[in-house]
């Protein structure tokens, strides 16, 4: 009905000037006082042959609509097919919408032969920064002073900054590395806390961890790498007191922190790339990726990630590992 009304409204100008010659023929009949007879039957065929000619544009309108409907649900790239051209307009939208179709694949492929040269690029740095600062790892393992230890941490800072430029860049490639298992949560816990042990030891933060037994079915790489980017924020914002590691029934796997916590503010954002909310001004050196990181890896592991807050009471994170498994089964 509201196609029907559009129609009507878009042949409106054609009507009006049906309507306005059989009313000047009628006019002028009746002028001449010749017989209304003679004037209302070639109206009436006028008018059953501007019906049906109506009725045929009606249809072929329908169905160019109908057609564009099904298009305009398809995305760029697969819109390989356009109605046939009835009028001049057709012809010339779809020589505009041509156009933009080849510049927009210009510009895709010029977008992709951009980001194939920098993940390249990083991928060599990446690989080149690793070489110095496994000669420096190597040169203090063998030191046991305060500044030894420092140097150490703040090594693997950089390692794992490292880290993230590469798991920052695989995630927007359109190829996947992933690998799903069944995989032992306690020995991906153990090898991402053994990572920090140093920090723990040297803050004097208490770490709160027992083996729950749990197996699930993820990527063992990528949960590690939440994993310990969820440790490394809740030791940089923790300056004392402990750091708990734990399951809650039925497979949600929690870290939990004693830190300064998040503002009620600042917790619909958190995930947002970029974003750094009050902590993060305060702490200077917070660019606001990690916990964008976490969300996306998680959302490609159909894990559910939430947290929840209070400001200077700590944080918890929740990873809710069910939902692979059940939509598994």
């Amino acid at each position: 009905m509201r196609f029907f009304g559009q129609y009507i409204k878009q042949r409106a100008r054609i009507i009006f000037v049906f309507a306005g010659f059989a009313a000047v023929f009628g006019i002028s009949f009746a002028l001449y006082k010749l017989p209304l007879e003679a004037v209302m039957y070639p109206v009436f065929l006028c008018t059953a042959a501007g019906i049906i000619i109506a009725a045929a544009d009606l249809s072929i309108v329908y169905k160019k609509h109908k057609k564009l409907s099904e298009i305009k649900r398809l995305s760029a790239s697969m819109m390989t097919s356009l109605p046939n051209a009835v009028t001049i307009d057709d012809k010339d939208y779809q020589d505009i919408i041509e156009a933009l179709r080849d510049e927009a694949a210009q510009r895709e492929k010029l977008a992709l032969a951009r980001y194939r040269d920098m993940t390249e690029y990083y991928t060599v740095w990446a690989h080149q920064i690793k070489t110095p600062i496994a000669s420096m790892q190597l040169a203090l393992q063998n030191e046991d002073t305060a500044l030894s230890r420092k140097l150490s941490s703040d090594l693997f800072r950089i390692e794992q900054y490292v880290h993230m430029v590469m798991a920052f860049l695989r995630l927007e490639s359109v190829s996947t590395d992933y690998s799903f298992g069944e995989c032992d949560l306690d020995g991906i816990i153990k090898q991402a806390v053994a990572k920090f042990a140093s920090e723990f030891v040297g803050r004097k933060i208490k770490l709160e961890y027992s083996p729950a037994g749990k197996t699930a079915v993820t990527d063992e790489k990528w949960l590690s790498f939440v994993l310990e980017q969820l440790l490394s924020n809740a030791l940089k914002y923790t300056k004392e007191g402990c750091i708990r590691i734990y399951f809650k029934e039925p497979l949600t796997l929690c870290v939990e922190d004693t830190g300064i916590g998040i503002a009620s503010e600042d917790l619909p954002r958190i995930f947002e790339n970029g974003y750094t909310g009050l902590n993060g001004r305060a702490d200077k050196k917070a660019s606001g990726i990690g916990l964008y990181l976490c969300k996306r890896i998680c959302d490609n592991l159909n894990i559910g990630i939430s947290v929840q807050s209070e400001l200077g009471q700590g944080t918890t994170v929740l990873l809710d590992m069910e939902q692979y498994k059940t939509e598994k089964e």
